[in-house]
């Protein structure tokens, strides 16, 4: 595969906020690296400002193995027998019929001010290398709000002292129900209150090549600025279930990385499939011929007019598929796929996808829809005036 990106161009990276999700962002830099994009720029909020600090130190493989042994324990400081109700609350696993379980223990956060996270501020100095960072060839910058100046700020943490540098990636992480303590003298609140995803600070510091990597979330809140005609953004995304916020578990983190992985790779590089990550290899052509050898051989004698003008649109509508057959012939493979309960995280080509959908069928091989070989193209008329 090759990326859509110049690859002589350098980057700068914007990393936005989510908590526990952040092995997402780690994900998509594994990939940049192997697909060896450039970058000399990095800015994070929150957990973006934490992996950003990772990537201005160039330490890949120490992100991972952090992400890969992170714990609600690294990160709060809770009683254990408030373990397991605590592991639900950050997970999304509570209903109502728990709540009056967890009333003591909301009680006891609100009477404490907040949630201990001195794990964190020793899991931070733990993976951060300040020397590095100062040091280091790729400006890093991040987003917070003092609340002690009642302002937002955008810093660059090469140009603070060494001293500075944990606490202000702290600041910038500093979730509202963590116990309010102050950092450097001062209070802040988590960046995210004021740019969920920092584009604003390296546009305004002459970035012109910019991969930004969003973290889904109900709350984010994206600083709006008028982007220059200049300015090229590359968007890596996911609709994939990152867990929650503060869901801090090795599993979960994996599980993330690898979804950012092969998200990397799929609007970097163009990749099709929704549910899938599938490379092209088919011409539209062929895509269609798999269609209508597919249909007619279930409904043998519908007239092709009517199933290339009528029937495939209505599919393509209830499939919410824009594009071409080939996007059409894909939707109807990942709804087969998905049924049959094929890998979602790694790639196909399409001719692979759809011989792994003939093998996981339940008639072990039976040719299902679409799994025939399309007629050989040429350059007679198009297969909807054939028959």
């Amino acid at each position: 595969m090759k990326p859509l990106l110049d690859l002589t161009k350098t980057y700068a990276i914007a990393l936005e906020g989510g908590g526990a999700k952040g092995g997402y962002e780690v994900g998509v830099w594994k990939a940049l690296e192997e697909m060896g994009v450039r970058y000399n720029a990095v800015s994070g909020t929150s957990v973006g400002a934490l992996n950003g600090a990772l990537m201005a130190m160039r330490d890949l493989p120490g992100a991972i193995a952090a992400w890969e042994d992170i714990r609600l324990d690294k990160v709060i400081d809770f009683d254990a027998n408030q373990e397991e109700n605590l592991r639900r609350v950050v997970s999304g696993e509570v209903d109502f019929s728990s709540f009056h379980e967890l009333i003591p223990q909301a009680f006891d956060v609100i009477r404490k001010r907040g949630l201990d996270v001195a794990p964190l501020r020793a899991w931070v100095r733990e993976v951060v290398d300040c020397k590095k960072i100062k040091s280091s060839d790729v400006r890093l910058f991040i987003s917070t709000v003092s609340l002690t100046d009642r302002k937002g700020l955008e810093l660059c943490v090469n140009d603070l002292e060494e001293d500075e540098i944990c606490d202000m990636l702290l600041a910038s992480a500093y979730h509202p129900t963590f116990r309010l303590e102050k950092l450097g003298g001062k209070l802040y609140a988590d960046g995210g209150f004021i740019d969920s995803l920092p584009l604003h600070v390296l546009v305004e510091n002459g970035y012109r090549d910019i991969i930004a990597v969003r973290i889904p979330s109900r709350f984010a809140r994206e600083r709006r600025f008028k982007i220059p005609d200049d300015v090229n953004i590359w968007y890596v995304d996911t609709d994939a279930d990152l867990g929650g916020v503060l869901n801090f578990s090795a599993e979960q983190a994996r599980r993330d990385m690898t979804i950012g992985y092969y998200d990397a790779w799929h609007d970097l590089c163009g990749l099709y499939g929704k549910r899938y990550y599938i490379e092209r290899s088919m011409t539209e052509r062929e895509a269609l011929d798999r269609i209508l050898d597919s249909y007619l051989r279930r409904a043998p004698g519908f007239p092709l007019r009517e199933l290339c003008e009528k029937e495939l649109p209505r599919m393509a509508k209830g499939l919410n598929v824009t594009g071409g057959y080939y996007e059409l012939l894909l939707a109807l493979l990942e709804v087969t796929a998905e049924g049959r309960e094929l890998d979602k995280l790694r790639i196909y080509t399409d001719r692979e996808f759809l011989a792994a959908i003939r093998a996981a069928s339940p008639e072990n091989g039976e040719e299902t829809a679409a799994d025939k070989e399309p007629r050989a193209e040429t350059e007679e008329e198009p297969c909807a005036l054939r028959e």
